[in-house]
């Protein structure tokens, strides 16, 4: 039985980026692997809070052996001042282990965004993601210009990874930023599979 799978991590407030977590898992089992969709829970300023177990809606929290037995993984996060949500800073902070054991070296990874507006940050956002990808040895996968909707799009999509742009009204993501979605889903999926 193959228990490959390519680990499609985000956090989400609004909505838009679990969309985009959803499609971006499309593309990863269009690829012939599984994709596992998992978030993380909100951050707390009171340090006494804490969430249930299991989230009232939406995706599983990501637990380590998620990220750690996983073939590739896709990060996303709102843009937050042109960096990644806190909640999802704070899981990525707790990952030291994988880290000294080498569990995410020579894996693929992948990052996508949702930003408010259209230049709200987010290729800095997608950066921020890529460096403690790059600190655990990962290989950082873009969304290459033979994706002609990079082209054409006039909101989210860049070469960095898939985005989307919310506006003010919360729009839902566009046909041509789900399409960067499924495309770099699939592209992280292949590679998944190539480098297992």
């Amino acid at each position: 039985m193959n228990t490959s799978y390519v680990l499609v991590l985000y956090y989400s407030r609004h909505g838009s980026t679990r969309t985009m977590a959803k499609y971006i898992a499309r593309g990863i089992e269009q690829a012939g692997i599984e994709a596992r969709i998992r978030t993380v829970p909100a951050v707390s300023a009171n340090c006494e809070a804490s969430e249930p177990a299991i989230p009232d809606e939406g995706a599983l929290y990501c637990t380590e052996q998620d990220l750690a037995e996983c073939s590739g993984l896709a990060l996303g996060s709102p843009t937050r001042f042109g960096n990644m949500a806190a909640p999802l800073k704070y899981f990525i902070d707790s990952t030291s282990s994988l880290w000294l054991s080498g569990a995410l070296i020579d894996k693929p990874a992948s990052v996508f965004s949702s930003s408010s507006s259209l230049h709200g940050g987010q290729e800095t956002t997608l950066m921020s993601m890529m460096i403690p990808l790059l600190h655990h040895g990962m290989v950082i996968a873009g969304l290459p210009y033979s994706e002609s909707e990079l082209l054409k799009t006039t909101t989210g999509g860049t070469p960095y990874g898939a985005t989307h742009v919310a506006g003010p009204d919360n729009r839902e993501p566009d046909p041509l930023e789900l399409n960067l979605c499924v495309a770099q889903g699939k592209r992280l999926g292949q590679l998944a599979q190539k480098l297992s």
